[in-house]
């Protein structure tokens, strides 16, 4: 019982430290969301050209953070028109570049990560790109259409399938400060949060586990962490290992992140273990029924390249630059609730929560909830103008 009590107790002080973070990072991303339209987004993504990755990744920064709804989507752009590589880039940007997630970083293990986080996001993306350039071929890529015109489900399709934007004309501020903005953002907000519960929980549990119950001593001979230039090599190709089998993505890997980072993985392969959300094992499933075997196959060993020369590419930036942190300097909390400027933030955030929770169920939220892990609607989007 004490051991589980101390896995509890560093859950729930990771839990408290982060509340406010998760709380501003969606309400932002549901804003922007409130006035965006997924038609638009699908319009922009023709080719593979420079300009249009860069325009999918931010794109894609500014959509969910669930890697769920981030696959689904893509799938959805795909069949719709939008380049192969233009969509997977939007998937990689709405869960690697989101700025929820440079915010949780920030908070539990500082700023550097945060900067790792978005350096070597644009680096995966690139090397993605070429990669898929150089070795994707036509009658894999029309293998892959013909898969994803199937409509086969996956989870979160009618998540992702949703488009809650508001409808007409008007500046942002009019359409954002409306009735119906407000009723948009509110429903945004809480269906992101429903989707990336379910892995926030799981990875703040195991996050507790591991830190509690698994000695530093295992993770330093397994990270090689005595032998500085061995780690900085083994630690971007075992970082998205790890994460391919602890079946976390999305913001519920940053927990168990910062315990490996406290266990001795390198910075590189820290950094590479958050990127490789879109690799864990039920995802992989996914991109099998999406796409078919041959192109699943194709996407996990691409995938694990960019992820892992990113970290490699981050690894070596800062390192050059001074910028690795003190591992020292990070702790994986085990403090209770105390008066301070978190918990102040976390009163107040959780208030404006409790009123968009209460504006969604106000607004036909339940309806949207039961819908949101089944298929896409008769309708390929549902436009949401709000009441």
């Amino acid at each position: 019982m004490g051991a589980i009590t101390h896995a509890l107790r560093i859950t729930g002080s990771m839990t408290w430290q982060i509340t406010w973070a998760l709380i501003l990072g969606f309400t932002l991303s549901a804003i922007i969301q409130a006035v965006v339209h997924k038609s638009t987004i699908g319009r922009l993504l023709g080719d593979d050209r420079p300009r249009t990755l860069a325009v999918a990744s931010l794109l894609g920064a500014a959509s969910s953070s669930c890697s769920y709804a981030a696959v689904a989507l893509a799938r959805s752009l795909f069949r719709k028109g939008a380049n192969f590589t233009a969509a997977t880039a939007f998937a990689f940007g709405s869960t690697n570049l989101v700025l929820e997630l440079g915010v949780i970083l920030w908070l539990l293990m500082g700023w550097q990560f945060t900067a790792a986080e978005f350096v070597g996001g644009p680096v995966m993306i690139v090397v993605l790109a070429l990669l898929f350039r150089r070795f994707m071929k036509p009658a894999l890529l029309r293998e892959a259409r013909e898969q994803a015109d199937r409509g086969v489900a996956g989870s979160m399709e009618g998540h992702a399938a949703m488009d809650m934007a508001v409808a007409g004309d008007g500046s942002f501020w009019r359409r954002l400060l409306s009735r119906a903005g407000f009723t948009s953002v509110s429903h945004v907000f809480v269906m992101e949060w429903a989707a990336i519960l379910r892995d926030l929980v799981i990875g703040l549990f195991i996050a507790g586990a591991i830190a509690a119950w698994v000695p530093d001593s295992f993770w330093e001979h397994f990270f090689l962490s005595g032998h500085p230039v061995l780690s900085g090599l083994w630690g971007p190709l075992i970082g998205p290992v790890v994460a391919v089998i602890s079946f976390v993505c999305s913001i519920g890997n940053v927990p168990l992140a910062l315990v490996l980072w406290k266990g001795g993985i390198s910075f590189g392969g820290v950094t590479a273990f958050i990127f490789a959300d879109l690799l864990i094992l039920p995802i992989l499933n996914i991109y099998k029924k999406y796409y078919g075997k041959r192109m699943a196959w194709f996407m996990l060993w691409t995938f694990f390249i960019a992820m892992a020369g990113a970290g490699y590419v981050v690894e070596l930036l800062f390192n050059a630059f001074g910028w690795v942190p003190e591992r020292g300097g990070t702790t994986v909390m085990t403090e209770g609730v105390t008066w301070n400027y978190t918990t102040w933030l976390n009163i107040v955030f959780l208030v404006l929560a409790l009123v968009l929770v209460v504006r969604f169920l106000r607004t036909g939220g339940r309806a949207m909830l039961r819908m949101m892990g089944g298929g896409p609607t008769d309708h390929e989007s549902m436009e949401h103008s709000g009441h």
